[in-house]
């Protein structure tokens, strides 16, 4: 889910001496600590707080003070910031090159919004020009954007191919760095409008199959009524891609089944509730009727969630726990919608999540064979990036997915 192009981007050097202001609540102690004149500090928070049309400090004699709306953006400035500055140490770490790494020891090359943007631009899209039309400058431009990037790094960023450029390993270490920073620029203004009492922004979700049929529309269609300006945005990739995407700032939280015996790094989980697993079938399946149907289920036609999906597991763990032997799918998917239509079609037999054919087993279109599934709970809940600032439409939603969750 790639971030799109504004108009009115934050100049991330000018945040960077906010930060620093804030931290020493005086403007000479700012500047020598980032080597800067004074005037040159004084200039860029001048030059911020117009651009961002609000007062960020009390001026005092004894220093600088935070207003409310500088304290508003200080965590989300801070985040921005830090990502960036984390980075010199991660490429010295990488020895991208055999000889001894002259990467610069400080992120100041990192600090140029427009450098920052052509980057990502340049990693999602793989084409000079195509990139220069997108963001209105010249291929000299990017090229020259580049050059300073590289020099930083101490890396080549991009190798050129017939179809295109192609990022780097080096490009691929700062990519997630770079991409957290410049979202968090963009929350900055939804930070500013909620302040004001405007709920504004988009939100982006990683939306797993167990939270597309029930939940997270429900929610949704609950939340704009309340707020209709605000954008939502779903991403159905595989779990693999949606934690790529969240650890990159492109997507706010994943919705659906947790992951239960994975190491997740950086990333935090809260379980909403949780279901079991239940065979379904066509309402007139042969099944129905049979006084033993478990006895028949190893001569089914089954369709089952792919190979490397937990649910997969699970099943395949319920059956050995009821020393049946492993159902053999004729159709793997993890689509609800194909689930229905093959079930509703033929006499195929499907294992899915309770709430993910509620709607059509409440509608009598298809019915649950009775027959029970040990050991198929899951927890069905919300991933989050660890340390990551909700944005205030997100931060919203999330209250209506709660509530949503406990009117059942």
């Amino acid at each position: 889910m790639q971030r799109k192009i504004r108009s009115n981007s934050i100049n991330i050097m000018q945040l960077r001496f906010f930060c620093q202001v804030a931290l020493r609540g005086s403007v000479s102690r700012a500047a020598d600590d980032l080597f800067r004149t004074q005037s040159a500090i004084t200039r860029a928070i001048r030059d911020l707080e117009a651009s961002l049309n609000v007062i960020l400090f009390e001026r005092h004699y004894s220093g600088m003070v935070l207003t409310e709306y500088g304290k508003c953006i200080l965590p989300r400035a801070r985040r921005a910031v830090e990502d960036l500055q984390a980075v010199p140490a991660l490429m010295r770490k990488l020895k991208v090159r055999a000889s001894a790494s002259t990467a610069l020891p400080d992120a100041g090359w990192l600090f140029h919004t427009r450098r920052l943007e052509i980057f990502i631009q340049l990693y999602h899209v793989n084409h000079t020009q195509t990139v220069a039309t997108q963001l209105g400058v010249t291929q000299p431009a990017i090229s020259a954007a580049l050059k300073i990037l590289e020099k930083g790094a101490d890396a080549a960023l991009f190798r050129r191919t017939p179809e295109g450029v192609r990022p780097t390993a080096a490009a691929d270490v700062l990519y997630p760095h770079i991409s957290r920073s410049l979202n968090e620029l963009d929350n900055i203004w939804s930070d500013l409008a909620a302040r004001r009492g405007v709920l504004e922004g988009s939100v982006r979700i990683g939306a797993l199959p167990l939270s597309r049929t029930q939940l997270l529309p429900g929610a949704i269609a609950s939340f704009l009524a309340r707020h209709p300006n605000i954008t939502i945005m779903t991403n159905e990739s595989p779990y693999e891609s949606l934690v790529s995407d969240m650890r990159a700032g492109n997507i706010d939280f994943i919705i659906g089944a947790l992951r239960q015996d994975e190491d997740l790094p950086e990333l935090t989980n809260e379980a909403l509730f949780e279901e079991d697993m239940l065979i379904l079938a066509r309402n007139d399946h042969p099944l129905l009727h049979d006084p033993d149907p478990r006895s028949k289920l190893a001569q089914a036609q089954w369709v089952l969630p792919r190979s490397n999906a937990p649910a997969r597991h699970l099943l395949d763990n319920a059956f050995l726990i009821s020393g049946l032997p492993l159902p053999q799918p004729c159709v793997e998917t993890g689509d609800a919608a194909m689930v229905r239509g093959l079930l509703l079609h033929s006499d195929m037999l499907a294992a899915v999540s309770t709430s993910q054919m509620r709607y059509e087993i409440e509608n009598g279109l298809l019915t649950v064979l009775p027959v029970r599934l040990p050991d198929t709970t899951r927890r069905i809940g919300l991933t989050f990036r660890e340390g990551s600032i909700p944005s205030p439409a997100t931060q919203a939603l999330l209250t209506f997915i709660h509530n949503h969750v406990a009117k059942g």
